[in-house]
């Protein structure tokens, strides 16, 4: 098997909660040396919040971890010597922080002339609006996304999960390859601002530009215990298979349903009928049904569906690893596959500074004497 295609790779990796982490997850399954700099936290709360450890072992695997408290001069002082051994310096904070520990991109300049930045903030690190503080559902509402899922005439929901923070960091990934190749071209590092608002608006195509109108698209209760079918007709076509794939009912071929615009009118009586019919279906009869007949459908999948799905089962979308504290886990792994580098599961999160000894010992060349009087002072 071939090198990792990011081998010889190191981040600084000053991430936190989803969207920041996610993307250095994702450069990490490819080889790249990702260090992630861990706060320290008191016995107690190490042990006690196991949800916390659950959410770190899935958005820090491949990672290596140390501990740094940053509130310390000499915590900031090796911060800035690694940032010297270091090809990208990646962050999630709102923008006033970095630059508060004297990191900003100016001066990791100054350490290294050729590093890379890459900053994910809510509103991006310019603009009056640059110090907004927001986690994935922030995003979403400013977004407007949160605004498009919604009930009709409900009150807005969201989608029910950090949508945005999967979105930002595929952003950021996609940045930061583009800023590697643009430095092995030019031998120039460069900073990156990426404001997930903007990154989550940009994928909202269907709310600007009207889409097709359409009298028969929803999500319908069926058969079982909170399952559900989602599906669309837009065309005079994908009626005529509707119909077929109902059994033409006698009701279908009401002149009240024959052309689009009398489907419009009687949308809400054209609901009502197809519940009525769907709800003695399962999820999956509903979909095949419509689906041979031409008519975009699809079960709403829950979490259970999601882990025994045959697909995502045949391309190996889960994988297990062994964590020394919670035993094997599993989690999703990187939808996207090189042929001669595919990604790598190696090793579960880091444990709270699990690899000190190497980043300060091997890579800065510290003493134990060093490091143990750093230990004292509560810097590591």
């Amino acid at each position: 098997m071939t090198n990792p295609v990011l081998k010889g790779i190191r981040i600084l990796d000053f991430t936190w909660v989803l969207a920041g982490p996610y993307a250095t997850r994702l450069l990490a399954d490819f080889g790249a040396e990702v260090i992630k700099v861990q706060p320290l936290l008191p016995p107690q709360e190490q042990e006690d919040d196991a949800f916390a450890r659950g959410y770190d072992n899935t958005w820090n695997r491949n990672k290596r971890g140390i501990t740094l408290d940053m509130g310390k001069p000499d915590g900031v002082a090796l911060a800035k010597k690694l940032v010297s051994l270091s090809d990208a310096v990646v962050e999630n904070f709102t923008p006033r922080v970095m630059a508060n520990w004297g990191l900003d991109y100016e001066n990791l300049k100054k350490i290294k002339p050729d590093i890379i930045m890459l900053s994910l903030s809510t509103m991006g690190n310019s603009g009056p609006r640059k110090d907004y503080a927001g986690f994935g559902p922030t995003v979403q509402a400013f977004s407007g996304l949160t605004h498009l899922t919604a009930y009709p005439a409900g009150p807005p929901l969201g989608p029910g999960t950090a949508y945005a923070d999967h979105v930002a960091a595929l952003f950021a990934c996609l940045a930061l390859l583009g800023a590697f190749e643009y430095r092995r071209r030019t031998g120039e590092g460069q900073y990156i601002d990426i404001s997930q608002v903007e990154a989550m608006a940009s994928l909202l195509g269907d709310a600007i530009i009207p889409p097709k109108e359409s009298a028969l698209s929803g999500v319908y209760r069926c058969r079982g215990d909170d399952r559900w079918c989602a599906l669309a007709v837009t065309t005079d076509d994908e009626w005529r298979g509707f119909k077929k794939a109902l059994g033409n009912p006698p009701w279908a071929e009401d002149k009240s349903f024959a052309t689009l615009t009398n489907r419009l009118k009687n949308k809400k009586v054209l609901d009502d009928l197809v519940g009525e019919w769907i709800q003695k279906h399962t999820a999956e009869e509903a979909m095949s049904l419509l689906q041979k007949q031409g008519v975009a459908a699809g079960v709403v999948q829950s979490a259970r569906d999601l882990a025994q799905d045959p697909q995502l089962k045949h391309r190996g979308f889960f994988v297990e690893l062994d964590h020394p504290e919670m035993g094997k886990t599993i989690s999703d792994a990187t939808p996207i596959r090189l042929s001669d580098s595919p990604p790598r599961y190696r090793l579960p999160a880091p444990l709270l500074g699990q690899d000190n000894n190497y980043v300060y010992g091997e890579l800065l060349g510290m003493s134990r004497a060093e490091l143990a009087k750093l230990k004292e002072q509560g810097v590591l």
